[in-house]
């Protein structure tokens, strides 16, 4: 195996293998256990279709209609049927990054051996991935139970050849279209196909992936900020002790106040309470200084425990029902969302947070009567140019937002399927409302961080010595085309800058040559 080639077997698959496939175009392979597996397991289920007794997916209707016994000339229509039938999804459409996650971890349960799918439509999967074909899955027709039902459904429907499709050059063009001028065979349904291809948490497990990839480079660009404003405030370093944090003993906390702590390293800054003219003596920073560790670090756990939920999920296979090693097959509840759900509002929650407190640091540098010392708004020539001012408008109405999608899409719960399906996990909303939470911290971070780097050049020119951490930041995030502020410009040029280096990790690289690794 090489570095652009992720593997599927029949033990799951790893957070960076989903990042490999939905963003960098990995290409995809079935393992030799994986095609075994799949051969024993479709053994099972053609036995049973064999059989007179109804099994459930195999040979029955599906939800509230499973009562219902379908003959075997009706099955392979059945399969076709569901599909079509669930292809429902309104609205938008969905990023292309999600799509393939959602296909490549769909995939990965069916190569478990556990779905019944035969190996030829698994192989469709990876060649429809490899080929860089896009089915179109829009962003309404998920509750989060019995799987992503309409997003995987519309997936399905690029397999069978029907439905649009983005082919690699963008464009979007029939299915059927896309999958012949790449030399793949549309799939015929068999029993349990249809169903196998749509029960499962695929969409909202791979955005939980990517949220959290994003989000612990976002952690970590916000342990730097605050470090920056911290020092541009002439603040004190002496609370990022190691000693203070190990008598509370949280393992994120303790990490984000020696992040802080080594990006402060050799400040002629900090420390400085008293030493501004007319300033009245501090004793402490405020909370937004001061307990940035606190609040980063408890960010910080609560990423490491949705990690943990992930984990657990990418190892997991998703069906109902599913074939089990002792020949059985069995319905069971293992689709409803639940635990994706839970922590996917839960780091809705913690992103909403940091970005409050970053936006509350980016205030206080902008007031004269808190910055202790900067210009009004950090202006150039405050009066005639408005400096940051409506910079924080911009980071406070993003924060505001923040708190909107913080709200719980997994406390609600919508009966559907007559009553069959009586409790959902909404995890697909809470996803989707996620993405956006995560989208908007990189701005938030972004607007404090050319806030932070802007004081610390007034500090300089002050005659000031600021860290040498902080000083590669500032020259990187200059070289990066955010320039600092002056009567001529405009600033969403610069802010628009500050945002790409933010969320392509440039602000953690830029530092670390200095600091050594950040966690």
């Amino acid at each position: 195996m090489d570095m652009h080639t992720v593997v599927v077997g029949t033990s799951g698959t790893t957070a960076e293998d989903v990042v490999a496939v939905a963003r960098h175009g990995a290409r995809v392979e079935l393992s030799a256990a994986a095609v075994e597996a799949l051969a024993a397991a479709r053994l099972i289920v053609d036995a049973l279709a064999a059989k007179p007794e109804p099994v459930y997916g195999v040979s029955t209707g599906f939800g509230a209609l499973a009562s219902r016994h379908i003959s075997p000339e009706l099955r392979a229509q059945l399969q076709r049927n569901i599909v079509r039938s669930h292809a429902a999804g309104m609205g938008p459409r969905v990023e292309r990054e999600v799509v393939r996650a959602l296909m490549f971890l769909r995939l990965k349960t069916v190569a478990s051996g556990h779905t019944g799918v035969r190996p030829e439509v698994a192989q469709t999967m990876a060649d429809v991935l490899n080929a860089g074909i896009t089915p179109v899955v829009h962003e309404y027709g998920s509750l989060g139970c019995s799987g992503d039902l309409a997003p995987l459904s519309h997936c399905a429907l690029t397999l069978m050849g029907e439905g649009d499709a983005e082919g690699p050059d963008g464009t979007v063009r029939p299915a059927g279209e896309l999958l012949a001028a790449h030399g793949i065979a549309p799939v015929e349904l068999r029993e349990k196909e249809g169903l196998a291809l749509l029960n499962g948490t695929d969409g909202m497990l791979g955005m939980l992936v990517m949220a959290l990839a994003d989000l612990r480079n976002l952690y970590t660009s916000a342990d730097i900020t605050a470090a920056l404003s911290l020092e541009a405030l002439l603040g004190t370093d002496k609370v990022l002790a190691p000693e203070l944090h190990a008598i509370r003993p949280h393992p994120g906390q303790g990490v984000s106040a020696d992040n802080m702590l080594r990006v402060l390293g050799g400040s002629g800054l900090t420390g400085r309470h008293a030493d501004v003219t007319g300033d009245a003596p501090r004793v402490q920073d405020a909370y937004s200084v001061r307990c940035a560790p606190q609040v980063n670090g408890a960010g910080r756990d609560t990423l490491d425990y949705a990690a943990l939920v992930a984990g657990r999920e990418l190892a997991s296979s998703v069906d109902n029902p599913v074939v089990l090693p002792d020949g059985r097959v069995e319905s069971n509840g293992n689709f409803h969302g639940a635990p994706v759900a839970y922590v996917l509002d839960f780091l809705a929650i913690v992103a909403a947070d940091l970005g409050s407190i970053c936006e509350r640091r980016t205030d206080r540098l902008l007031d004269k009567n808190r910055s202790h010392g900067l210009p009004p708004f950090l202006a150039d020539d405050a009066g005639v140019d408005s400096g940051l001012m409506i910079a924080q408008y911009t980071q406070a109405a993003l924060v505001s937002e923040m708190k909107r999608l913080a709200v719980p899409a997994s406390a609600d719960s919508i009966p559907s399927s007559a009553m069959q399906e009586d409790h959902v996990s909404m995890g697909w909303s809470a996803a989707r409302k996620l993405r956006t939470a995560v989208d908007n911290l990189a701005r938030i971070v972004a607007v404090e961080l050319y806030a932070a780097t802007r004081a610390v050049e007034i500090r300089a020119a002050e005659g000031l010595v600021p860290a040498p951490a902080s000083q590669a930041a500032v020259a990187a995030l200059r070289a990066a085309g955010a320039e600092g502020p002056g009567p001529d410009r405009f600033l969403a040029p610069d802010l628009a800058a500050a945002d790409t280096f933010v969320r392509e990790g440039r602000l953690v690289a830029a530092v670390e040559p200095v600091t050594g690794p950040l966690a």
